[in-house]
């Protein structure tokens, strides 16, 4: 039997062996998790809504589905407030932090950087993995938990044993890697477990990283998956309300309509009956009984429960656009807190794929060079730079200048900004003293 944490995650004690049985299960149980739980949260991403999969109704009903994609606008929203602004890594060694550039340039780190946020949102974890192309660079990739799972020990650190990639070929044969301190092996499934190869990583440890979004690993939506199902299910109701209303059936009493005359009301729209003696003629629609009020008042209530469930503001709000410098901010804080949270979570994962990377010999970086790298998150917050040079510059001598370009939003790299600086300023001392040599050499002549 496959055991699992609180939180999901796979474990296997340390003293036990994964064989090629075990890992067959692991492999089973996580296709199950993929088909019970994963699945179901990027399908509500890609709109791939519950209520599309609902059984038809009978031909003469209308039956409109209409699927609210309010988990992609929440998690996009989400995104760009996390990491509009790319995540800068830094490094005080001038050696380390060239290195960094590289690896970061290499791979496109931004973009790895974002996609692995944005699985984050959509599934509560994702993963990244390390390897040595054949250029000898190190290669950093992103998957979400439908492709890779990882085994952790039992022990109160819960730390990494096994991390295994699985997809199916062309042929459909499922087909995965499994990776260890030392090794990666490849294997297929066609249905037992046959080992293909296996060649050592380099990697002072398994060379993946677990990236979470919170420590629950649910996904940003997750907890509103109800609401937003409903939502979808009232919008589409309504929309079934209005074609009832224009499919009104009319009804006409104390009188017969012959054959063709109901052609020629319904083509001309015209009703004219004569003749009819003391009989009263009613000639009306019959209308369905109005929820009019009660529907909008559901739309908007389940709107801002799964707003605030998600804790994310609804920045399309007509008032949302009004408001200011605190109320802004105000109206920014439960995002904002949402956004720290996370922020913790990937600090951390940084710091494992820095220290997995930098104990691969190919990196030429000291093994403990990542000690001394640091991560900046920047909220992609709506900003006035007046503020913010205002402020920028009441802070002149009272902290440091470092401390000073971080109020300015404008400013990507601060330490390059502050390089840029030093060299103006001997640039600015350079000419002047050049000008005072001329000046003395023209007084000589």
């Amino acid at each position: 039997m496959i055991r699992k944490t609180a939180n999901g995650r796979y474990t296997l004690p340390e003293e036990k062996e994964l064989t090629s049985e075990k890992l067959q299960e692991f492999v089973w149980a996580h296709s199950m998790d993929v088909q019970d739980r994963w699945q179901k949260l990027g399908d509500a991403y890609k709109n791939k809504a519950a209520i599309l999969r609902q059984p038809k109704k009978a031909p003469y009903k209308p039956d409109n589905r209409i699927a609210t994609n309010l988990p992609r606008y929440i998690t996009d929203v989400f995104e760009g407030f996390f990491d509009g602004i790319p995540i800068r890594t830094e490094a005080d060694d001038k050696k380390v932090s060239e290195y960094v550039e590289l690896v970061e340039s290499y791979n496109g780190m931004d973009d790895v950087n974002a996609e692995l946020s944005r699985m984050a949102s959509i599934y509560g974890h994702a993963y990244d993995m390390y390897f040595v192309d054949d250029d000898g660079q190190i290669g950093v990739t992103c998957l979400s938990p439908v492709d890779a799972f990882m085994i952790f020990d039992e022990s109160i650190l819960e730390r990494p044993r096994f991390f295994v990639r699985v997809y199916r070929d062309s042929d459909n044969v499922l087909r995965g890697s499994l990776s260890d301190d030392t090794y990666v092996r490849y294997f297929h499934m066609s249905p037992d477990i046959t080992w293909d190869e296996e060649r050592p990583h380099g990697f002072d440890g398994v060379p993946a990283t677990e990236y979470v979004q919170n420590a629950d690993r649910l996904g940003i939506y997750e907890g509103a998956m109800s609401m937003i199902e409903a939502h979808s299910k009232v919008l589409s109701e309504k929309a079934n309300d209005v074609d009832y209303f224009s499919d009104a059936y009319l009804a006409v009493l104390g009188a017969k309509i012959k054959k063709e005359d109901l052609q020629a009301i319904r083509d001309n729209r015209i009703i004219n009956f004569a003749g009819i003696g003391d009989a009263k003629l009613t000639v009306e629609f019959l209308g369905k009984p109005s929820a009019d009020e009660s529907q909008e008042h559901l739309i908007d209530r389940l709107e801002k429960l799964i707003y605030q469930t998600c804790m994310v503001s609804n920045i399309s709000d007509e008032n949302f656009g009004s408001a200011s410098g605190i109320a802004l901010k105000y109206k920014l804080h439960a995002m904002s807190s949402l956004a720290k949270t996370k922020e913790r979570k990937f600090a951390a994962g940084f710091g494992r794929r820095w220290r997995l990377i930098c104990s691969n010999p190919v990196s030429g970086v000291p093994a403990d060079a990542w000690v001394n790298l640091h991560f900046t998150f920047t909220p992609n917050m709506p900003a006035s730079l007046l503020e913010e040079a205002q402020t920028a510059v009441q802070l002149e001598g009272i902290v440091s200048k470092e401390t000073q370009l971080k109020v300015l939003s404008i400013v990507d790299n601060i330490k390059e900004e502050m390089d840029k600086m030093d060299q103006e300023d001997e640039d600015l001392v350079g000419g002047f003293a050049h000008d005072r040599i001329a000046e003395n050499a023209e007084g000589i002549d």
